[in-house]
C-alpha cells in the first residue's frame, strides 16, 4: 500500500520546500524504498506554460511534454524516478476537471461544492500521481502543497490532504511542515515566534505536524529547537534544524543525520535498512574539492531573476563536476549588448545563450552569436539560442539581408525561423497550428527523437540518434536549409517525421566548437553523470582556456 508525506510550508515562500522535499525523497529512496513526488500549486492557471519566469521562474517539461513547476527540476536531479504529467498539478485543472463532471451530469444534479467535490477531485488527482492502484505504485509518495498555510488559494488542497490521512487511517500518512526562524540583527538572536504561529495556524486547520523544518540562516539551538517543539505541539526530536548551505548536495545528509527519515519511517511503519548516502557524500566532495575553474557567459533575458535558468544552471555545474572544476556563470543581459559592449565577451572560456521568448534583447544575442563564431570562443545555443545562431549566420556569412524570425520581424525577407503548420507531439499525436490556436497550445513539447548526421560534433556527442526534450513554438525554416548548407552551415540532426533542424553546428575544421540545439538539454542532467552536451561544452571551455595560456605564455 502507498503510503503518503504531506510537505507544506509557512511565514513566506521561497524557503525550499522543494529541496526539502526532493531531499526526503533521496534519503527514503537511499533505504531501498520506491518513491515519488507530487507538486500541487494553488494557483488558478492551468500550467505555468503562459506566465512569466520573472513570475514563476522556469518551466520544466517532462518526458510526455507536461509544463510543470520548476520543482520538478529538483525532483528528477535528486531521485531516479522520472516526472509525469501526474506529477504536478494546480487549482486551474482541479476546477477545469469538476466543471467538466459538472457539465457531463456526473454528479447527478447535486450542488457542487469545494467540500466535497472540489477536495475529492484533489485527492483523486493526488492518488493517481502515486499511480495507486497500477503497477506503477510506489512506496511512498511525497506530495508538496505550494503557497503558505493561511493562503485562501490553497485551503483546499491542505483540506484534501487532512482528508486524505484520515481516509488513509493510522501509519499511512505523516505531516512535515517547513517554517522560517529568523535572526534579527538588532536583537541578536533568533525569533520563533514565526513558526509558533504557523504551527498553530496549521493546527487549527486540523492538521498535526509530525515534524518541523526550520530554516534559518544558521543551525537553531537546542533550547530554541525545545520552545519550538513546546508551543508547536512537536515533539522534540521532531524539529529539525535546515540552515543555509553551500551547495543544495549537502540537504539529505543534514536531515538524515537529524534523524528526518527515521521519523518518517517510524510514523509509517515502514521497515527498510539504514539509509546509505556514500554517493551524496562523494558529491559534495567533487563540489568542494574542484581542481580548476571555468567562467561561463550566460547571455539571456531573464537574468534578474536567476530562477529563471534554473535547470540550465545546476546543468553547467553538474557538467562542472563531471569535469572537475568550477564553473563560475555570469549572467549578462542581452540588452546591454551592443557592437561596442561585446568584446568584453572576451574574457570569457564560454558562451551559452538559453531559451526564452519574445523580441526585447533577440539583437544582442544575436551579437553574441557572432563575437563567439568569429573569436573562435566555444558557443551553446539552447532553443532561442540555436535560433539566433542561425539568423546571424544566414545574415553574415550566407549573404540574406535582413534575414530573421517572424517571432521578431513578421515582414522579414528572409524568414530562417518560423512558425510550422503541423507536427508530431510527444505522444505521437499529429498536432495543427492555426491563427485561433491557444497560445499555451501552439508548442512543440515533451520528448521527440531526431536523427544525427555521422562525422558531425553532435554524433561524436548523442551516437546516431538523439533524444531530448522540447519547448518551442518557432521551428527552423525548412526552405532554407540547402542555402544555409551551400554557405556552410551544418544541420547535424533532423526530426524523423517533418525532418525539422534539431541540431545546428559549424565544422571543427571552421571552429572548435560551436553548436545550437532546438531542445532543452538542461531538463535530463543530473549531478551524477551530468549531461553529454554540456558536459562536452565544459570540455571545450577548459580546452579554451589552456590554449589561451598558452598563447599568453608564448607572447
Amino acid at each position: 500500500m502507498t503510503k503518503f508525506v504531506f510537505v507544506t510550508g509557512g511565514v513566506v515562500s521561497s524557503l525550499g520546500k522543494g529541496i526539502a522535499s526532493a531531499s526526503l525523497a533521496a534519503i527514503l529512496e537511499s533505504r531501498g524504498l520506491k518513491v515519488t513526488l507530487i507538486k500541487l500549486d494553488p494557483y488558478i492557471n492551468v500550467d505555468p506554460g503562459t506566465m512569466s519566469p520573472f513570475q514563476h521562474g522556469e518551466v520544466f517539461v517532462t518526458d510526455d511534454g507536461a509544463e510543470t513547476d520548476l520543482d520538478l527540476g529538483h525532483y528528477e536531479r535528486f531521485i531516479t524516478t522520472r516526472m509525469k504529467r501526474a506529477n504536478n498539478f494546480t487549482t486551474g485543472q482541479i476546477y477545469k476537471s469538476v466543471l467538466e463532471k459538472e457539465r457531463r451530469g456526473d454528479y447527478l444534479g447535486k450542488t457542487v461544492q469545494v467540500i466535497p467535490h472540489v477536495t475529492n477531485e484533489i485527492q483523486e488527482f493526488i492518488r493517481r500521481g502515486a499511480g495507486v492502484d497500477t503497477p506503477d505504485a510506489v512506496d511512498v509518495a511525497i506530495v508538496e502543497i505550494g503557497g503558505t498555510v493561511g493562503d485562501i488559494e490553497s485551503l483546499p488542497f491542505l483540506e484534501a490532504a487532512r482528508q486524505m490521512s484520515l481516509r488513509l487511517g493510522p501509519n499511512n500518512a505523516a505531516f512535515v511542515h517547513l517554517s522560517y526562524v529568523p535572526w534579527i540583527a538588532a536583537a541578536g538572536e533568533l525569533k520563533t515566534k514565526p513558526t509558533q504561529h504557523t504551527a498553530q495556524k496549521l493546527r487549527e486547520i486540523g492538521i498535526q505536524a509530525d515534524a518541523l523544518l526550520c530554516r534559518a540562516d544558521r543551525p537553531i539551538p537546542e533550547d530554541e529547537r525545545a520552545k519550538i517543539s513546546l508551543f508547536s505541539n512537536v515533539p522534540e526530536w521532531g524539529v529539525i534544524s535546515m540552515w543555509d548551505v553551500d551547495t543544495i548536495y549537502k540537504v539529505p545528509r543534514m536531515l538524515h543525520e537529524q534523524g528526518l527519515d527515521g521519523l518518517i519511517c517510524d510514523k509509517l511503519r515502514l521497515n527498510t535498512p539504514p539509509a546509505n548516502l556514500r554517493r551524496w557524500d562523494a558529491l559534495v566532495y567533487e563540489v568542494e574539492h574542484p581542481q580548476g575553474e571555468v567562467s561561463i557567459a550566460m547571455v539571456g533575458k531573464y537574468v534578474d531573476l536567476t530562477d529563471s535558468y534554473k535547470s540550465v544552471n545546476e546543468a553547467l555545474r553538474h557538467a562542472g563536476m563531471k569535469n572537475h572544476v568550477r564553473v563560475k556563470i555570469d549572467h549578462i543581459d542581452s540588452e546591454t549588448i551592443d557592437e561596442a559592449s561585446v568584446a568584453r565577451l572576451a574574457k570569457y572560456d564560454a558562451i551559452l545563450v538559453p531559451g526564452g521568448f519574445g523580441k526585447r534583447g533577440i539583437e544582442g544575442k544575436i551579437r553574441t552569436a557572432r563575437y563567439a563564431r568569429e573569436h573562435r570562443l566555444p558557443y551553446l545555443g539552447i532553443c532561442l539560442g540555436m535560433q539566433v545562431a542561425t539568423i546571424e549566420f544566414a545574415r553574415h556569412v550566407a549573404g540574406l539581408e535582413g534575414a530573421n524570425s517572424t517571432e521578431f520581424d513578421p515582414d522579414t525577407p528572409h524568414p530562417v525561423i518560423a512558425l510550422i503548420d503541423e507536427w508530431l507531439d510527444a505522444d505521437g499525436t499529429v498536432q495543427k497550428r492555426d491563427a485561433q490556436t491557444d497560445l499555451g497550445g501552439t508548442m512543440r513539447l515533451g520528448a521527440q527523437s531526431a536523427d544525427v548526421l555521422p562525422g558531425t560534433l553532435a554524433y561524436q556527442i548523442y551516437g546516431p540518434v538523439v533524444t531530448e526534450r522540447h519547448r518551442h513554438r518557432y521551428e527552423a525554416n525548412t526552405q532554407y536549409l540547402d542555402r544555409l548548407r551551400a554557405a556552410g552551415l551544418v544541420i547535424s540532426a533532423l526530426t524523423q517525421r517533418e525532418q525539422l533542424t534539431e541540431i545546428v553546428e559549424l565544422p571543427q575544421a571552421v571552429h572548435p566548437w560551436f553548436i545550437g540545439v532546438q531542445f532543452h538539454p538542461e531538463f535530463k542532467s543530473t549531478p551524477w553523470d551530468g549531461h553529454p552536451l554540456f558536459n562536452a561544452f565544459i570540455r571545450a571551455a577548459l580546452e579554451h582556456q589552456a590554449s589561451r595560456a598558452e598563447l599568453k605564455a608564448v607572447a
